[in-house]
This record gives C-alpha cells, sequence and structure tokens, in this order.
C-alpha cells in the first residue's frame, strides 16, 4: 500500500520545494509535477510532489488521515 500526505509548499528553488506538514519541514522533488507555487497544497510520497490539491482536498484528507490516527488495534482486528 502507498501513501501520500498533503503538504503545503513553503519555498521553492530550482526544482525543489520546501513543504509542511504539521509544522514540520521536508525538502520535495518537484520534477514529476508542473506549476507548482509557493502557498500550494501538493501530496507527497516518497519525497516527490505527486499531484497539487486544492485547499478542500487538502484538508479533507488532513481529517481523513486524523481518523486512521485515532484507530487502535482492537478497532482494526474486530471482525464483528
Amino acid at each position: 500500500m502507498c501513501l501520500s500526505i498533503p503538504c503545503k509548499v513553503v519555498s521553492i528553488e530550482n526544482d525543489k520545494a520546501v513543504v509542511s506538514i504539521g509544522g514540520n519541514l521536508y525538502e520535495a522533488s518537484l520534477q514529476l509535477v508542473d506549476d507548482v507555487k509557493v502557498g500550494d497544497y501538493v501530496l507527497l510520497h516518497a519525497g516527490f510532489v505527486i499531484q497539487k490539491l486544492n485547499e478542500d482536498e487538502a484538508y479533507e484528507t488532513f481529517e481523513l488521515l486524523k481518523q486512521i490516527c485515532e484507530l487502535d488495534d482492537t478497532s482494526i482486528n474486530n471482525k464483528s
């Protein structure tokens, strides 16, 4: 299973961006996506920006990830 994380672009230099995820900063390659600007929301996977998102899509994904993080082993393994 692959997981990409929504993040916000805070700076760009050449084909590299600095993105913010939960207040933490990471370097990301922009080689796979065109026309990314500072302030855009993007999906990050394995150090690469793979898609641009609008702000609503980014926040919806944040909320889904929060719900996943709230699951514990008993709710995942419960096969009622």
